[in-house]
């Protein structure tokens, strides 16, 4: 596989922006960190690739988003993906074992998995200040349609978002993943959106396209087909988790000193698991006591 990227697009009129991303390597990787089902893979694939897609949006440096899915009766349970503002990403899905199962044209049921109705949450953290939260219903559980009612909904942009993942169909192993976002801004006039409608209307899947060699510098010009093009700006993208020792030791330091001290099990030790990664901290009594010292040397 070749490294994943992400490439942003305008319109030389600044009509119409478009982004597209080849997540392939990124969605493998957190596949085999989370051991998901078919359809787990699936589903977080899209949301990390859709999470990477808007993180590289942000202007600000250490700004993050976080999308996260809760469906209504869902198999996959909640779905997490952050994305920093250079589109690298963290996600996990709360079954990553859940039941798969297939349209009768052989394609996953995402969204019998996700949950056809529920929340999806969005929140951006600018790194200062109260994050911007913004929530939505649930229109399909598919998540590229989720992703264009939220942005058509919370944020007035006329949005076509498309996200796929391919999997192998003997192993089930992750072969390509990708996303393209098309959006219009102020100055899109009648004619800007019926040439955008035509082109979404003739636009293959995400994956085929990849499949096909297509670059995602082609992809987007496919979507803007009949406009002048200008590249902004490409950038690679990878699964990356932001965990440490400290910041699992900051969180231990919020908690009362009793509490602390109860987190070591009969074996003399406390665990702390990341979600993300799936790394294990271990902390012995004694570490846990110094913990609580510092504590007590920090406080005023």
């Amino acid at each position: 596989m070749s490294e994943d990227k992400i490439i942003r697009c305008i319109t030389s009129d600044g009509a119409v922006m478009a982004s597209a991303a080849d997540t392939s390597n990124l969605v493998f990787t957190a596949s085999k960190v989370h051991i998901t089902s078919p359809v787990a893979s699936a589903a977080l694939g899209r949301l990390l690739t859709a999470a990477s897609i808007m993180g590289a949006q942000l202007k600000q440096m250490d700004a993050s988003i976080t999308l996260r899915i809760n469906g209504d009766n869902s198999e996959t349970g909640a779905i997490i993906a952050v994305s920093d503002s250079k589109g690298n990403v963290r996600g996990y899905v709360q079954n990553p074992d859940c039941p798969t199962e297939y349209y009768q044209n052989g394609k996953l049921n995402v969204a019998k998995a996700v949950g056809r109705t529920g929340v999806l949450n969005v929140m951006r953290d600018y790194g200062g200040g109260e994050p911007y939260i913004g929530m939505v219903e649930l229109v399909s559980g598919e998540i590229a349609e989720d992703i264009t009612n939220y942005y058509a909904t919370s944020e007035q942009i006329p949005t076509v978002c498309a996200l796929g993942v391919l999997l192998d169909k003997e192993d089930h192993e992750v072969l390509l993943a990708g996303g393209l976002l098309i959006q219009l801004l102020p100055g899109a006039d009648n004619s800007t959106i019926d040439k955008i409608e035509k082109n979404v209307s003739e636009l293959e899947p995400m994956t085929t396209m990849l499949a096909k060699g297509m670059t995602i510098k082609e992809i987007c010009e496919r979507a803007l087909n009949g406009f002048e093009v200008e590249v902004l700006d490409e950038m690679p993208v990878h699964y990356a988790c932001t965990c440490s020792r400290q910041k699992v030791i900051n969180a231990f330091i919020t908690l009362p000193d009793d509490d602390i001290r109860s987190m070591a099990d009969e074996k003399g030790y406390a665990e702390a698991l990341c979600h993300f990664c799936k790394k294990k901290y271990r902390f012995s009594k004694l570490q846990l006591e110094q913990i609580i010292q510092q504590k007590t040397q920090d406080s005023p």
